[in-house]
């Protein structure tokens, strides 16, 4: 059996790793600080800053793994290009874990490569620079550091007064040492979805259902599967999520975000890994959840099909303020309730808006998938994280 180093042990980490102890794979979990998720329900684990390239050096010629798997972004990704040329399977590709990590690479790749439709967009390096992006762009705007996850460091500019907020708020968010953010046009879309795409070493690319998301300070709230939307901007979507992730190259599933409005789809961005939103497929709503189907993936193992089994949704669990010790009231509540199920993820602190768990809920494939969703909104506002 394979040694999987999971670079990264949150939440979706923490599925990952029993998705892969379920058929036998050795996994150690890496992560900034002791007794994170994954690391839970890894055979072993390292504590590192992986923005240390030497660290990281270290953990793999001291493990000597089969595949060298990214779960989040402030990773030094340049080391794994190195880490190809020696031989070591990145997952899906060091230049994916590369380009993804960074949203000025992507975006530069979808909009100018790919021609993908895009939102106009700037960069920025500097507060006054920032300023000059927002003439350029327009009030509203949205800016994003180039590098950062769940929302961190990312504002909308309403007024001129919001700009130099932005940048400091953009620079306390970024992950890494990049301090240079995107601005970018806000768009007019009808709603949003993550295209699940499962890329394969031996088969065809794969699409999972569509998943519809609402988005509060840019971390999602709640999740939907199938979202409902016309059959020909669905195709759209998964004809940019095939060439994006062609380009780019390797075998595991992709979340691949789009804005969708009246004009059309335009791609958003991409994470070479499971995606928070794909939370919801914990409700056994396809044959494989996400977390499985990045394993076969990875592994060459064949995924003939994905198909929708249940109609679901997930709600987050969210912290209000710091605890050293979180525990959490109304769960019994959650566990009576039909056609749902919860996940608690085992963070060993909590910080305000931090995620500490998700309610999921389903229905048959026929089912309402307002309705399952607003069940699920309703559930978890039973459930309190204590401090």
């Amino acid at each position: 059996m394979s040694k999987i180093l999971l670079l990264g042990s949150g939440e979706l980490g923490k599925e990952f790793v029993i998705a892969a102890q379920r058929i036998g794979q050795t996994v150690i979990a890496v992560d900034s600080y002791p007794n994170a998720p994954a690391m839970q329900v890894a055979h072993a684990f390292e504590v590192i800053n992986m923005l240390d390239g030497k660290a990281l050096d270290a953990i793999v010629e001291k493990h000597q793994p089969d595949f060298i798997i990214p779960e989040i972004e402030a990773i030094r990704t340049e080391r794994f290009y190195d880490y190809e040329k020696q031989g070591y399977t990145v997952v899906p590709s060091a230049k994916a874990a590369n380009y993804t990590m960074n949203r000025k690479a992507i975006r530069d790749l979808a909009a100018k490569e790919l021609s993908l439709k895009t939102v106009t967009y700037r960069y920025a390096t500097s507060a006054s620079k920032l300023k000059q992006a927002v003439s350029e762009i327009g009030i509203p705007c949205v800016v994003k550091p180039l590098m950062s996850s769940s929302g961190k460091g990312q504002s909308t500019i309403a007024s001129e007064s919001d700009i130099e907020k932005a940048w400091n708020y953009s620079q306390e968010g970024s992950r890494g040492d990049v301090a240079e953010v995107i601005v970018e046009a806000f768009v007019n879309f009808n709603y949003e979805i993550t295209l699940l795409t499962v890329t394969q070493n031996n088969g065809a690319t794969l699409f999972c259902p569509p998943i519809g998301h609402r988005q509060e300070r840019g971390d999602y709230q709640e999740s939907w599967q199938p979202a409902t939307m016309e059959a020909k901007h669905l195709q759209e979507a998964q004809d940019m999520a095939a060439k994006v992730t062609g380009a780019l190259g390797g075998a595991g599933i992709w979340g691949v975000e789009f804005f969708v409005g009246d004009d059309g789809v335009y791609f958003s961005e991409l994470s070479p890994r499971p995606h928070d939103t794909g939370m919801v497929t914990l409700a056994n709503t396809q044959n494989f959840n996400e977390f499985e189907l990045h394993l076969r993936a990875i592994l060459s193992l064949p995924i003939p099909e994905i198909t929708q089994e249940r109609i679901g949704a997930s709600a987050v669990i969210l912290a209000n303020g710091h605890s050293q010790n979180p525990t959490y009231d109304g769960i019994s509540e959650i566990a009576s309730a039909p056609k749902s199920d919860f996940r608690i993820f085992g963070k060993p602190s909590s910080r305000p808006y931090r995620r500490m768990g998700v309610v999921v809920t389903y229905d048959s494939v026929n089912g309402d998938v307002e309705k399952v969703t607003q069940r699920a909104k309703e559930l978890v506002k039973k459930v309190k994280v204590n401090l």
